[in-house]
């Protein structure tokens, strides 16, 4: 069972500072939108996930690809790779939030297939070896197990196939929580950071809404350990999260600025475990 309390417009990781939503606020193409959880609509993970895109049709020859999006929520990536003529399936728990990714695919004029399912059930729900691409994004925070959900996940890719998995930084979370003068927060998180890579559950929040936040280390090692092979990987909001909502303000051209910034960043590896998020691509 998924508990996503924040999928209807929380954020999960923290509060996108005005700097952040600003930086996504744009970006229509293969992304998410701010609406979602304030961080799908940064041009890193759109532009990877054009490039992943576009390499797949070209790899299979369709110019439809099978795209299943696992925990899609209201559709922020779906619809848009949709519109693009791709055959996208979302999969969530939450039956609102598939009402409303087929409200967003019907404005849009694109088909979407809409259905209520638990991670573990992926398979049974999309089919096996049925997808070309397969979305995980913000989803290992929540299941149950998320070895099993990487394990579904392995299970419904073709050969060639590919994953994308954005996932919570727990050494980003605990510099975001130093820097608000959290510090008990801070340590208690740094704690359970260990160098096998294991998730660490954020007891800060209500039981309802507290999450796993991972390092990339411990993605790539679910990655393997279902039989998928790690690709590239970039840290997400590096810096964003951490500029005023002042300083962007200020100057006009602060926000393009951050988002060349960030563009920069993103593939750089000393940064990765550094950012609010970080996206990491698997292939089976």
């Amino acid at each position: 069972m998924w508990h996503r309390a924040a999928r209807l417009g929380e954020n999960t990781a923290r509060e996108p500072t005005a700097s952040a939503k600003k930086l996504s606020a744009a970006d229509t193409t293969v992304s998410g939108d701010t609406e979602e959880d304030g961080v799908a609509g940064t041009p890193v993970v759109r532009d990877v996930l054009q490039s992943v895109v576009s390499a797949l049709v070209a790899e299979t020859g369709r110019a439809q690809l099978d795209v299943v999006d696992a925990g899609g929520g209201t559709g922020g990536f779906a619809v848009p790779l949709a519109s693009q003529g791709h055959a996208v399936t979302v999969i969530d728990p939450s039956p609102d939030s598939l009402a409303a990714a087929q409200r967003r695919a019907a404005e849009a004029g694109v088909p979407l297939r809409a259905v209520q399912g638990d991670a573990a059930d992926l398979a049974a729900l999309a089919g096996e070896k049925n997808a070309d691409l397969v979305l995980c994004h913000s989803v290992l925070e929540y299941v149950d197990s998320p070895a099993a959900a990487m394990a579904a996940i392995a299970a419904v890719l073709r050969p060639g196939g590919a994953v994308s998995v954005l996932a919570a930084s727990a050494v980003g979370a605990v510099i975001h929580r130093a820097l608000a003068g959290r510090f008990d927060d801070a340590r208690r998180l740094l704690a359970g950071i260990s160098a096998a890579g294991a998730p660490v559950i954020d007891n800060s929040g209500p039981v309802l809404t507290r999450t796993r936040r991972f390092t990339l280390a411990g993605v790539t090692g679910l990655i393997e350990e279902a039989g998928l092979r790690p690709g590239a990987a970039q840290g997400v909001r590096v810096f964003t999260d951490l500029v005023p909502g002042v300083v962007a303000d200020a100057d006009p051209g602060a926000a393009e600025a951050l988002r060349a910034l960030e563009q920069a960043v993103s593939a750089h590896p000393a940064f990765h475990d550094y950012a609010a998020q970080f996206h990491v691509l698997g292939y089976r």
